[in-house]
């Protein structure tokens, strides 16, 4: 199977010779000045800033292996009592908010000037190419955002620095309502899993309210966000207290923060033995690589949420993975063409281990009505290892993000 990081990436990054292979974002990136941090999963709360010139602030690059071709993610960090140079870029960036408390200030094209104040677990989006400014409203505390953006793909198709962060052209239709920027928004109900928020910014991700998704698992719940009209897409959706959501499997470049509770996910390439685990904390933040399969896992007491951003909205899927996911793949069975491994199929030493977790933080399981766990807890050693179990699909792996 694949492994999750390119065995060919020092083939695709510059070669001075040839000028072929070029990759203009990795470019830009080192040019900048910021740490690059690349690895599997990263925490944003700890990793090394360093200065940024460009937003006269510090930030760090955190480059993940499932980031895929179209997205990826840095850090912003604002010292106290500072504020970033005002900036305007023709890509969409999607802020979350990692640590300290501050206000954005975007002024759009049409004359109007919008602030807003955000904390820990507060998302905004600035609207294309507007104008904005990040301040820290603490003089003793740093303040630092994790942005997720679709940059690479930018750069990589204008290779152009002046046209991406230079550039008069107004998006006057990706504005938003006025209310939009005041935390407010518009409910449009689609079905379970789709059901859509359209707003530029979220105070509290912790406290907003989702909508039942039970197909991703009993008591699960979701909302998706539309953010100043883009391509970019993201939703929350939580796992509920001793329970945990169905394994599942999608394209690259959805980057997935934990907001809140405790616990992990576990990823696999379908045929082996081998996992790979991420701990569930706020700042923590990885990508699933192309096809690979992953679930999460709630030890903590109270219900667990987590946000996820990548390319491809529910308005503007942007590939055709994406549209599919959207039209009912996403939750449909793996046996029956779609991407989800339904409790029944999956594979009995995730549950053990579940039990075994839990038991530490004397969490009570209520998936006795799916399992019989006195017989999970009593497997041979032989069940809990060799090739990890999973409903395989006629269907080819699709290509894209």
């Amino acid at each position: 199977m694949p492994d999750d990081k390119n065995p060919y990436q020092s083939d695709l990054h510059r070669n001075a010779e040839t000028m072929t292979l070029l990759d203009p974002y990795l470019d830009w990136a080192e040019s900048e000045g910021p740490p690059i941090h690349e690895d599997f999963g990263l925490d944003l709360l700890s990793v090394e800033t360093g200065p940024w010139p460009r937003f006269d602030a510090r930030g760090a690059f955190a480059h993940v292996h499932g980031r895929g071709d179209f997205t990826s993610c840095y850090v912003l960090e604002v010292p106290p009592g500072s504020k970033t140079r005002p900036v305007r870029h023709v890509y969409e960036a999607f802020f979350y908010g990692l640590s300290g408390r501050g206000s954005t200030t975007v002024w759009t094209d049409d004359g109007a000037k919008h602030t807003f104040e955000w904390g820990p677990k507060a998302l905004f989006c600035i609207p294309l190419n507007c104008k904005y400014q990040i301040f820290n409203g603490s003089g003793r505390e740093p303040a630092r955002l994790a942005c997720t953006h679709d940059l690479p793909l930018t750069m990589n198709l204008f290779h152009n620095e002046a046209f991406i962060f230079d550039n008069a052209f107004a998006f006057a239709d990706r504005l938003g309502a006025t209310k939009h920027f005041d935390g407010d928004g518009d409910f449009t109900p689609v079905k379970p899993g789709r059901h859509m928020w359209e707003t530029n910014y979220v105070p509290d991700l912790s406290q907003f309210e989702l909508k039942a998704w039970d197909a991703r698992g009993k008591g699960s719940s979701n909302i998706t966000f539309i953010l100043a009209d883009g391509t970019l897409h993201s939703h929350v959706s939580q796992i509920p207290t001793a329970r945990y959501k169905k394994g599942h499997r999608h394209g690259n470049g959805i980057h997935i923060f934990a907001v809140t509770g405790e616990g992990y996910s576990v990823l696999w390439w379908e045929g082996e033995s081998d996992y790979k685990e991420v701990p569930w904390r706020h700042g923590v933040m990885y990508a699933p690589p192309h096809w690979m399969f992953h679930q999460h896992f709630n030890t903590a007491p109270e219900p667990a949420r987590y946000l996820a951003i990548g390319m491809g909205s529910r308005r503007y899927p942007f590939s055709t993975i994406r549209r599919n996911g959207a039209a009912g793949q996403a939750d449909t069975s793996v046996k029956d063409g779609g991407r989800q491994i339904e409790y029944e199929d999956q594979d009995l030493r995730f549950h053990h281990k579940w039990l075994h977790a839990i038991a530490k933080t004397g969490v009570k399981s209520e998936m006795g009505d799916v399992f019989d766990e006195a017989a999970v807890l009593a497997l041979p050693r032989e069940k809990l290892t060799g090739p990890i179990q999973s409903p395989r699909s006629n269907a080819p792996a699709p290509g894209g993000t």
